[in-house]
């Protein structure tokens, strides 16, 4: 592999002050009264939200993610006016395959550090002889360390350009695309239009029910349009907002990480596979990074923006490449198979493992890795 003299180490450190001053913000929030109800209908308990930001003021250490995100392989490439802030840890098995991994919102590349080592490195795992892979991991443009865009134009299109030129410059002519949440329409978008994109491995799909589909749904279909429609009804407010109104909604969030932190973690609530609180599923310290990189690097605004470029088409395209699909259990959207292949025309290997939610690789990153070998092994025999 020769990569470009653009591409270049990152390390990151924040300034102390900037920690300090988050603490400052934390201890000296302006709270609302508590909601009416006794669970999670109206929102972000108040109860549950001061108990995390408590401890995210005086118990929490970001320069420990801070190493681990150096650690892993931050670096930046300038392509066309944008520095793309990636990770990329390779695999010593000289037979390992590249695959470039996409998160989504409001994820981060904090997503993938706990199953990153499972990927380059199975045999520190228990699974020597497993295939492995060679990850690269880059924050969205308006997400975490990547150049915030200036202009319209940066939606999901452009990004599989930048992404496409990304893999190129690292010197990776074959590869894997795999995401979730916005990382799936990119993954899916890339192996559509780069033939060195040999496929997809996605853990979020959007497409319209086919008419078999409504006219006569099996049980499981029945149930998956019921929750759909719940969706829709009740958990789309946060789109509305970023997908109209994103710099009107990036003042309060980008000014209190306590708003920050209760526009997040909400979702992490509704969207994972939990027993009733989300830091059963992932630890407090590994939802607070994610916060923390947030509001770190100013990214409310910017990071909603990618809803004004992109939501009204999302799903939209039908895609003729091989794509692989896990569907975990706790899913937004959970299509059967044939629902799914109205837009998948190629669809080489469906899942559906027992745990996980939208944040699988988080949840259930010895079960995401797994998945990810499947789908890499049925979408390399295709080649």
């Amino acid at each position: 592999m020769t990569e470009s003299q653009t591409i270049r180490d990152f390390q990151i450190s924040i300034p102390e002050h900037a920690i300090e001053d988050l603490k400052s913000r934390l201890r000296n929030t302006r709270w609302p009264e508590a909601e009416t109800v006794d669970d999670w209908t109206q929102g972000v308990p108040l109860a549950w939200l001061r108990d995390v930001c408590d401890y995210w003021a005086d118990g929490y250490d970001w320069r420990r993610v801070e190493a681990e995100l150096n650690e892993t392989g931050s670096h930046v490439l300038s392509i066309e006016g944008f520095d793309i802030h990636f990770l990329h840890q390779r695999s010593s098995d000289p037979d390992a395959t590249p695959l470039l991994m996409t998160h989504g919102w409001p994820g981060s590349v904090i997503e993938f550090l706990d199953v990153i080592p499972r990927l380059t490195n199975p045999a520190a795992f228990g699974l020597a002889g497993q295939p492995a892979f060679h990850v690269v991991a880059p924050a969205l443009p308006g997400y975490g360390f990547s150049t915030r865009p200036a202009a319209v134009g940066v939606g999901v299109e452009k990004i599989i350009s930048l992404w496409a030129r990304l893999m190129d410059q690292l010197g990776y002519d074959r590869y894997i695309a795999q995401g979730g949440d916005w990382g799936s329409e990119v993954s899916l978008g890339l192996a559509q239009a780069n033939p060195a994109c040999i496929g997809a491995h996605v853990n979020f799909l959007v497409a319209q029910p086919p008419g078999p589909v409504l006219a006569d749904p099996t049980a499981d279909e029945a149930r998956s349009l019921a929750a759909s429609a719940e969706v829709y009804r009740s958990g789309m407010g946060y789109a509305q907002l970023q997908s109209t109104r994103p710099q009107t909604l990036g003042y309060g969030l980008t000014d209190s990480p306590v708003g920050q932190a209760a526009w997040i973690l909400e979702k992490f609530y509704f969207w994972t596979d939990n027993p009733g609180d989300p830091r059963d599923t992932i630890r407090i310290d590994r939802l607070l990074d994610n916060v923390s990189l947030y509001w770190f690097t100013a990214t409310a605004a910017s990071s909603a923006r990618l809803y004004w470029e992109s939501a009204a088409r999302f799903g939209a395209d039908t895609i003729t490449a091989p794509v692989a699909c896990s569907v975990f259990p706790a899913e937004l959207f959970r299509p059967s198979r044939r629902w799914a292949e109205s837009r998948l025309r190629t669809l080489v290997s469906w899942s559906e493992p027992p745990r996980g939610g939208h944040f699988a690789a988080m949840e259930q990153p010895g079960l995401f890795a797994d998945e990810v070998r499947q789908a890499s092994a049925m979408l390399g025999a295709r080649t």
